[in-house]
């Protein structure tokens, strides 16, 4: 029986630099060897990217009718996709998880309690083996995201909510530091792969060059 494969997601505000980093850790697995899936949250499905359009171009939303939306491309690309491709023993690094519902969501009043019972109700158990937390001051994430073309709605908003997100993701992380990883998201690129493949190696027992 093929062993199930590893979960490692990336999470933490606009402009921290997760896209890159989700592309430069697969690189790094998929040089190792190993059988690596790369994706993102919302989206991973076509279904799911549907859902991700109307999410991040549209609203404003009620926060529980947000989650809901979240959980619903969530389950599909979990179904479809997550689930599937561990249990064949790949590895998958994806950008965003349930943990941004709670930390975006939350932050515009979503109660721990409903995202909780949406979490069980979409995810079964399914939790990531190391969740990694890019962290960064505010002033220079909106900076980032200001640079790149068409903002979504999420980059958009004022820095009230951004400081509240970036609170989200460090009481995550504070709760749950066997599974999440804190990283300064401030340094440069190749430094940040290197802490990435640090964690990841420490964590996980794999060598990665």
């Amino acid at each position: 029986m093929t062993a199930r494969g590893r979960f490692i997601t990336l999470e933490g505000g606009e402009g921290a630099g997760k896209s890159t980093q989700a592309r430069r850790l697969a690189a790094a697995l998929a040089r190792s060897g190993l059988p690596v899936l790369r994706t993102r949250e919302p989206g991973g499905t076509p279904g799911a990217e549907r859902i991700r359009a109307l999410l991040l171009g549209h609203g404003p939303w009620d926060p529980v009718a947000e989650a809901m939306m979240m959980f619903a491309a969530r389950r599909e690309h979990v179904v479809r996709v997550i689930r599937p491709f561990l249990a064949a023993g790949g590895w998958v690094v994806c950008d965003r998880f349930a943990d941004s519902t709670l930390a975006y969501q939350g932050a515009q009043g979503l109660p721990r309690e409903v995202w909780a019972g949406l979490a069980g109700i979409a995810l079964e158990g399914l939790a990531p083996d190391v969740t990694l937390v890019l962290d960064l001051p505010i002033e220079a994430g909106m900076a980032r995201a200001a640079a790149r073309s068409g903002a979504d709605r999420y980059e958009r908003m004022d820095r009230r909510f951004h400081e509240a997100v970036r609170e989200g993701f460090l009481r995550i992380a504070e709760a749950e530091p066997a599974r999440c990883a804190v990283l300064d998201a401030g340094q440069g690129v190749d430094a940040v792969s290197a802490a990435i493949r640090a964690v990841v190696q420490a964590r996980l027992g794999l060598a990665l060059g």
